[in-house]
Formats: C-alpha cells, structure tokens, sequence
C-alpha cells in the first residue's frame, strides 16, 4: 500500500516528461480523455440531482462531493492498484494523466492556427478559431479584434490551463491534480451568474477562485519576468498595470495575467466585447499611452511570453515536487 501511495505523490521527473509532452504534442485527443469524462459525469449528476429537487447550493455541494469521490478517489485507486501489480504501470498512468491535463501546448497551436488563417487573409476562418476560445460575438470581430481575443485567451488560460494544474500538482500530487480539474469543469459547465446556475453552480465556482487564487498572482509574476528578456516586452509596465488594472475585469484572477501581458507586450488589450447582439463592455486594459494589440507581431510576442512563464513555472513546479 506504502509504494502505492507513493505513485501518487509528485514526482518532478514525471512533470518534467509531462510538461515536455503537452508542448511538444498539445493535448492528446481521444475519446476517454478525462476532461470529457468528468464533463460526462457531471451532466449525468446534475441531471439525477435536478429530478429530485436539489438545483440549489445544497445541490451543487452534492454535485461536488460526488465529482470529487468518483474522480480523484477513483483515479487514484487505479494508480495505486496499478501500482501493486508493475509499477512502472503506474509511472506510465501517472505520466499520461499529466500529459492529459496539462494544456499550455494545445492552447499555442491553437493561437497559432488563428494566426495563421488571418496571414492568409481568411478572416472567417479566424473568427470560427476566435470563437473556440472565447465566449463572445465574432461576427463583427477585425483582425486585430481577433488578435486581441487570443492574446487574452493565451495570458487568462496560462493560469488555469496550466499553471495553477501544475502547482495543485506539485502540492498534492495525482488527487491535487484530478481535484482542480474537477473544479475547474465545474467551473465551466454550471458556474454561470443566470436564474438555472446562479445556486447551482455557486459551490464550483467560488472554489475554482479560491484554486486560482495563489496562481493568478504568480503568472503576474512570471509574465513580468519573461517580459524582461523578450524582445519589445516591458517588465515594469507587466507589474505595474498587473498591479493597477487586475481588478477592472470582473473575475477575480483573470485580471491579473491579462492586465500583465497588456502592459508586457505594450498593447492596450479587451475593447468591445459583444454578446448575443449585446454590447457587454467597451473597456481597455493596458497603458492608456499605448496602442491596441492586433498586429502579428504583438501577438508573436505574447506567444513568447506565454511560452516563457509556462517554462519558467513548470520548473518552480519540478522544483517543489523534488522537494516534496
């Protein structure tokens, strides 16, 4: 049981091989990806917990405890039992999981496929990119809109998609790891501020702040760090409109990475953002001073630094987890 246990805990030579993998590779696509497993599951809870009449916060706490027994529980188990028999069975699951979860890589090619539709002049071949990333209108979107969405997306995911995984990981090993991306569909499938989520979705929600919390705040960090050795990027202005503009976006951790990577490339980044037919926001982030992103270059220079603090992270990562 003790070398079962132990195959779950943080190894930095297996996040090193997994992190290496998701940028070399991008996600992996198959159809037991569990992502879209849990994504699965979830749907089929929240519709049992809905016929019974629990759609409130009771229900969603429900919702919690029953993703999080059947997932970190149940992957865990595995790992362990697979332990039991070979372990090296078990590095192997532990790496693929890692590999799995992590999606830095995946986010780049993905940005780069934007990018590259609008270098060929194929506008709606970007804007049909665009609205994979992001939840709003495309339609009215211009190049440099579309850049910007990509930009935003790149410094906002850098967090979620990547860093904050990865040091749940090097916390608590395999359950750190399957546990935020429990959190994280929810998140995404029922954290929504409308009359059917508002309760039922607050529990997942409110936890995915809390999970995000610690690594917003280092990607702002990180970001300024990279900024200071790519070419036209800007240290200072990372930290200082990270610092000052955080909190005019109105999640609670995404402000902070997107308002560092607009003072970082010097780009004023957000604008009008549409939805449904609706203005939602008119609002800049970045230096009033500086021009709105949309060239191929700002763009090149925000997949750099986005390239830069995932490596920057994902040692401090292998770090923790060889301490650990």
């Amino acid at each position: 049981m003790a070398l079962g246990l132990t195959a779950l805990e943080p190894d930095a030579s297996l996040l090193a091989l997994g992190v290496a993998a998701d940028l070399a590779f991008g996600d992996p696509r198959y159809a037991l990806h569990p992502v879209r497993l849990i994504g699965a599951t979830l749907v089929r809870l929240e519709s049992g917990l809905r016929r019974v009449g629990a759609d409130g916060y009771g229900g969603g706490i429900v919702l919690l405890v029953a993703l999080t027994g059947l997932w970190v529980g149940g992957v865990s188990a595995v790992i362990v039992v697979a332990a039991g028999f070979d372990r090296r069975l078990a590095w192997a699951l532990h790496l693929f999981l890692l590999y799995s979860l992590l999606a830095l890589g995946d986010l780049l090619r993905h940005g780069g496929r934007v990018e590259r539709a609008l270098s060929r002049g194929d506008l709606e071949g970007a804007r049909a990119g665009v609205a994979e990333l992001v939840g709003r209108d495309t339609e009215r979107m211009d190049e440099p809109a579309c850049r910007r969405a990509v930009i935003e997306s790149l410094s906002e995911s850098l967090t979620d998609g990547f860093v904050s995984p990865l040091l749940w990981y090097a916390a608590l090993g395999v359950p750190g790891l399957v546990l935020f991306k429990v959190v994280s569909t929810m998140d995404s499938m029922v954290g929504f501020k409308t009359p059917r989520y508002l309760r039922f979705g607050w529990c997942g929600a409110r936890l995915d702040d809390v999970m995000n919390y610690v690594p917003a705040r280092l990607t702002w960090l990180l970001v300024a760090v990279v900024a200071a050795v790519v070419p036209g990027g800007s240290a200072a202005r990372a930290l200082h409109i990270g610092w000052q503009q955080h909190g005019v976006l109105p999640s609670p951790n995404s402000g902070w990475p997107e308002a560092a990577m607009a003072g970082a490339i010097r780009r004023r980044l957000v604008g009008p953002i549409w939805r449904q037919g609706q203005l939602v926001t008119d609002l800049w982030i970045g230096d009033p001073a500086d021009p709105p992103a949309g060239s191929a270059g700002d763009f090149r220079r925000a997949a750099w630094i986005t390239v830069g603090a995932g490596i920057l992270a994902a040692a401090l990562g292998s770090g923790l987890s060889y301490g650990l």
